[in-house]
């Protein structure tokens, strides 16, 4: 996901007596006291997810809630408040009518949903299906001139696995414990495998290497031909599935480019394992299976620009203005659900973080800034695109590596939030040894409400990365789990309902208060030592 990555993950070295820092103690009170009894997270949860709908970047409903963010930070008092280019995005596209049923050999209704960025049908259509059985993209030589009017599916069941755990998880106090004791090492940036024990970067990792293509090959390659043929020969759909849909919970994405010089995509359709299976079992019986399928899409072409919503309390002391300490969160989404738990959690609280600060009349010494960024979901796009023109970029023609613009040298720090509706437990160094003490120092008067732990560990696959790649400090912290990976991540189940409001509270608290501490402290967050960039990995800058 990323072109480059640092060299070293170790920078500055661990100072040995840690400083004490000047931590308000009475407006950490405060901070709890609105943030946790007075909280407005839930109503802003409801604006940007069924207020909005799906806010798949680009889409009709991203920019319901972009609108809806930039409006109510204005009116909470912030300034510059705006939605703000960051470079070309793509298309966006909109989801309008979406029908799929078995109509013979018998009626049935099916949970479905069409891949973002697929065309439709061009009205209701009435199609048969056809098996497609290959070992490899030679063997479909023999279904060319057999593809008009047929709906596709492969002849590639998925074996349904029962469930014996719970879905929802939260972190035992010993898990805690072993994200702290993990030592500094080696490795590159946020690429190195994470650590076991931590499933969120477990997942993201995966995610990763999914993204790079590893563990696909083959099936790919054939699924790309075989589409290719379909949209030449005048095929219907093509119906796919995912070892994880089952039980009513389909997890689906992208059904190709979204590039303004990108064709329309193939109509891709996701199933459940059980639908997919049943369908794929009465068609190599001899059964003929007749679909009914209508589905509109509509591909937005005016604006190709992304956009992130971009706001801020500027800063107060004459020496410490200028510098900045910014949170965030990813506002796009998929476009099954309405993106509650990836990620209107963290969009929501980060806006509750500063409602709660304007609330308490605060005066900060640094500029707080808030980024809702777009393209997250497609790379960290909309985040990558900010700090390229804000902070600097990978540049070979300088000596360091880097372009750094003038802005990089007043950047405190990046708080993010990405991984659902669960508490925050404590925070990732990312590399950054340095701030243990401060951070430990930082959450002790929370102890009432987090664990608070502080591990070297990295964790990637989100914004956060954007602002560590370029040498500023930028951190995730440490979430429950909760059921994110097992039912809401990119599924028709990441909906409001799966919010959890008292997690939310505890997280906007936390974040208020290290956006405080950060604020008001009398010198920006240590740095990692910067190195020279390892080009040629995918992605990035």
């Amino acid at each position: 996901m990323r072109k480059f990555i640092l060299s070293s993950v170790i920078a500055i070295p661990f100072l040995l007596q840690a400083q004490t820092e000047k931590v308000d103690v009475a407006m950490m009170q405060k901070i709890k006291e609105e943030g946790m009894n007075h909280s407005k997270v839930m109503d802003i949860a409801y604006h940007l997810t069924d207020g909005s709908g799906n806010r798949l970047t680009n889409s009709s409903g991203f920019f319901r809630a972009a609108n809806y963010a930039k409006e109510t930070l204005a009116g909470w008092g912030l300034k510059n408040a705006a939605i703000d280019p960051w470079g070309e995005f793509g298309k966006g596209w909109d989801l309008e009518k979406s029908y799929l049923a078995i109509i013979a050999p018998y009626y049935k209704p099916l949970t479905a949903y069409p891949k973002a960025w697929c065309a439709g049908t061009n009205g209701m259509k009435t199609a048969e299906v056809l098996v497609i059985t290959v070992k490899d993209s030679t063997e479909l030589e023999k279904y060319k001139g057999k593809l008009k009017g047929k709906i596709l599916i492969m002849d590639a069941p998925v074996a349904y696995k029962l469930s014996f755990k719970a879905d929802a998880s939260r972190y035992t106090d010993a898990e805690l414990d072993t994200m702290e004791m993990t030592k500094p090492g080696g490795g590159r940036g946020g690429f190195q495998p994470p650590n076991p024990n931590d499933t969120a970067a477990v997942r993201r990792f995966r995610e990763t290497q999914q993204r790079r293509g590893g563990g696909f090959g083959g099936t790919q390659r054939t699924l790309a031909i075989l589409k290719e043929m379909a949209v030449k020969e005048g095929a219907v759909a093509i119906l796919s599935v995912g070892a994880k849909n089952h039980d009513g919970t389909l997890f689906t994405q992208g059904g190709g480019g979204y590039k303004g010089t990108d064709p329309e995509n193939f109509l891709d359709i996701m199933l459940g394992i059980e639908d997919y299976n049943s369908i794929l079992r009465l068609a190599k019986a001899g059964t003929p299976v007749k679909f009914d399928v209508d589905v509109k899409t509509k591909f937005l072409t005016k604006d190709l620009q992304g956009y992130n919503v971009i706001a801020e309390i500027p800063g107060t002391d004459p020496l410490l203005k200028d510098e900045v300490v910014m949170i965030g969160g990813h506002l796009d989404s998929w476009h099954t659900g309405t993106g509650a738990t990836d990620n209107a959690a963290g969009c929501s609280v980060m806006m509750e973080a500063l409602r709660v600060l304007k609330t308490l009349g605060i005066q900060p010494r640094r500029t707080i800034r808030i980024g809702l960024w777009s393209g997250e979901e497609e790379g960290l796009l909309g985040s990558r695109g900010y700090v390229k023109k804000t902070f600097g970029y990978a540049d070979t023609s300088e000596a360091s590596g880097y372009k750094l613009l003038p802005a990089h040298e007043k950047f405190s720090s990046y708080f993010n939030i990405d991984n659902g509706t669960g508490k925050i437990r404590g925070i990732y160094l990312q590399g950054n040894e340095a701030c243990r003490d401060i951070f430990k120092q930082w959450f002790a008067p929370l102890k009432d409400i987090t664990n608070g732990a502080v591990t070297i560990s990295n964790t990637g696959g989100t914004d956060h990365q954007s602002f560590d790649g370029i040498g500023l400090p930028g951190f995730q912290f440490i979430q429950d789990e909760m059921e994110y990976n097992n039912r809401t991540h990119h599924s028709n189940m990441d909906v409001y309902d799966h919010l959890s409001e008292d997690d939310l509270k505890q997280i906007a608290t936390i974040v208020a208060a290290f956006v405080y501490d950060a604020a008001q402290r009398d010198a920006k967050l240590p740095r990692k030592t910067i190195t020279k960039p390892v080009q040629g990995l995918r992605g990035g800058f």
